[in-house]
């Protein structure tokens, strides 16, 4: 370790006027006092490194000396060395722990590559971007082990219903008659109460959030406990780094979704003019509180003092500035009350947020891109299901968005990754049908019109909203071949999973399997065999279409709508069209452009009537077949044949 690097977060001088309070891969992090004042300095550590060596050849010198002596040294900003004094001592912290040094830091935390320093610019922060970004969750993996208060702004927030107000709650209280006196109950000798409709102030999500963040900073009085952390200048208690590991975090929370769908200015009120925070991290003007909440607050805060009341007080220059806090009488935004929001750049919002609000918070720009899984960062393959077909989430969201740009020329409409919450990486056809084309036909297009070849049909009809969905039997359904049409059009890629790219050539493998070359076989393929009622061996996809066959030669009266109803009631996974009536089968093939679509089915002729049978059957789906014919009173029974 570099004799720079040496000093760690909790460090301080032997005087008291130098407490290390974070530091990152290039910088420390220092609280430096003089004069009986303290301020917040960023020391570089290539600079206290030029320090070090200079005291160790010079250890008699003076800070002004090592000033005059290194100016020209490095091409290191040379206002850096106005901090001479700071980077001295700290130089002699390292060069005489001994007599120099005060080692109440964490090596555990102190030796980590890279620290987050302290940033006030950190305490109010918006993320914004398109719907589905992911501008929540990123907020929830950030604060996660934190303590959150969370609420929602709409049209119909206020004041009240973010800070808090007088409200009716139902009490119990003691029934008395005429006389004053309390009713006591003949039978039971308890005195009888009554429920009567009370008024009480109630606080919301910003008045827990606020009171919670100064109990943080303090603590009950008469309490013993160990707080010796909180001997630190209480604009670094957010640091968890300055913690020992026993110790837990002071930060607190509010979290606002949906900011930009309230009136902010209304909303807010007065508490506006506490979102200037000063360099640490308290509001730089409180503000006068209401005696509602004056009343609420002494209560709460009744019992409490706050660590380090006087270095807050000498930021306003008021001694009795916490007592002022504590009494409720003025309201400050402590150092460890982080206010973070979400906002949708495609949002309508109700109202303007104007450009004095906006300069007060940090925007956060929370772009479109691929999902990845938090922990090992790999892509997370989200797939859209049409049954037949899979077709990748990810392509779809980079060539909608496309189109989106081109027709509206906006960022905002655009569509992120998270826009839809897949299950086990799925969505399924319902899904997308009713939440994304139901946005993009209402929400995104609609005022664009739907000229777009993208919009249309083979036939250059236009794929209106209601032609995704079909009325069939008297029941109304997603049409998967219009959903696919939209698909194919956009040039969205198909989704091929380890099992689906065995079954895409399943027919061709169990074909090898009986030509002159099937000893030449791949290892990636499996050519397990079944038998029926202990007759024959079959591959996986022909286990279906020989098991349907078996049961209509048994059932020689059954017509073949029944036999399709009986056989679709298994609803094999992924598998829609197990069976399926010659019509059904030739309308899906007008919709659609694969290819190959013919050979994924077999012609089965049941009564003089043809049905066709799916083949796309993987390891995992023969399993979910055979498992639940096996399970019905058919008479038909499927085994694998050991190899």
């Amino acid at each position: 370790m570099e004799d720079y690097d040496k000093l760690m977060v909790g460090d301080q001088s032997t005087d008291g006027r130098i407490i290390i309070a974070d530091k990152d891969r290039l910088c420390y992090l220092v609280k430096s006092g003089s004069k009986g004042s303290f301020s917040i300095r960023t020391i570089s550590k290539q600079l206290l490194g030029e320090f070090i060596d200079y005291y160790r050849k010079n250890p008699d010198k003076k800070a002004e000396d090592a000033r005059v002596e290194l100016k020209e040294l490095s091409d290191i900003d040379k206002y850096e060395y106005g901090y001479n004094a700071t980077l001295t001592a700290m130089a002699k912290m390292v060069l005489d722990p001994k007599n120099e040094l005060i080692r109440k830091g964490n090596p555990a935390e102190s030796s980590r590559t890279e620290n987050h320093l302290l940033k006030t610019t950190g305490l109010q922060q918006i993320y914004y971007g398109a719907p589905g970004t992911g501008k929540s969750k990123t907020i929830k993996d950030l604060t996660f082990g934190e303590d959150v208060i969370r609420t929602t702004f709409h049209p119909d927030s206020d004041y009240a219903s973010f800070v808090g107000t007088y409200k009716p709650i139902t009490e119990e209280v003691d029934l008395r008659d005429c006389y004053g006196k309390k009713v006591i109950d003949d039978d039971t000798k308890e005195v009888v109460k009554e429920e009567r409709i009370a008024y009480k102030f109630i606080p919301q999500a910003f008045l827990e959030a606020y009171v919670k963040a100064w109990k943080k900073l303090g603590r009950k009085k008469n309490d013993n406990s160990d707080k010796s952390y909180n001997r630190i200048h209480p604009a670094l208690l957010d640091t968890p780094e300055i913690f020992t590991k026993n110790k837990a975090s002071k930060k607190q929370f509010l979290i606002i979704e949906e900011i930009n769908r309230g009136n902010c200015a209304q909303i807010f009120g007065d508490l506006f003019q506490l979102l200037d925070r000063n360099e640490y991290g308290f509001s730089d003007y409180p503000i006068v509180a209401d005696k509602d909440m004056q009343k609420y607050l002494e209560k709460e805060f009744a019992g409490w003092e706050i660590t380090n009341k006087d270095e807050i007080n000498q930021l306003y220059g008021e001694a009795h500035m916490v007592n002022l806090i504590m009494k409720g009488e003025r309201l400050v935004l402590p150092s460890n009350l982080y206010i973070w929001a979400t906002m949708n750049t495609s949002d309508q919002s109700l109202f303007p947020i104007d450009s004095a609000f906006k300069r007060r918070w940090d925007w956060k720009y929370v772009p479109i891109r691929e999902g990845r899984d938090k922990e090992t960062n790999t892509p997370l393959n989200w797939y859209i299901n049409t049954g037949d077909k899979q077709y990748k989430w990810w392509s779809f969201i980079s060539l909608v968005n496309k189109l989106i740009g081109s027709l509206t020329n906006s960022e905002d409409k655009k569509l992120g990754y998270f826009f839809c919450k897949a299950k086990d990486g799925e969505i399924d056809a319902d899904l997308f049908v009713s939440k994304v084309i139901f946005y993009l036909w209402n929400d995104v297009f609609k005022d664009y019109g739907f000229d777009d070849k993208d919009f249309q049909d083979e036939e250059g009809k236009i794929l209106s909203f209601d032609r995704f969905y079909e009325d069939k039997n008297g029941k109304t359904n997603v049409d998967i071949a219009i959903v696919e049409q939209f698909l194919a059009n956009l040039g969205v890629e198909e989704y091929y999973s380890d099992e689906r790219e065995e079954f895409i050539n399943a027919n061709e493998d169990e074909e090898d399997e009986d030509s002159s070359n099937s000893n030449i076989s791949s290892p990636t393929l499996k050519r397990e065999k079944y038998s029926i009622n202990n007759s024959g061996a079959y591959g996986k996809c022909a286990v279906p279409y020989e098991a349907i066959k078996l049961y209509s030669l048994r059932h020689p009266t059954l017509p073949a709508s029944t036999i399709i109803k009986i056989w679709s009631s298994l609803n094999i996974k992924h598998i829609p069209h197990l069976i399926e009536s010659e019509q059904d089968f030739e309308k899906r093939g007008q919709h659609t452009q694969d290819a190959k679509f013919r050979d994924k089915a077999k012609k089965l002729t049941i009564n003089n009537e043809i049905v066709y049978i799916s083949n796309q059957f993987n390891p995992v789906r023969i399993k979910e077949f055979i498992q639940k014919v096996n399970a019905q009173d058919w008479g038909i029974n499927i085994e694998e044949i050991e190899k």
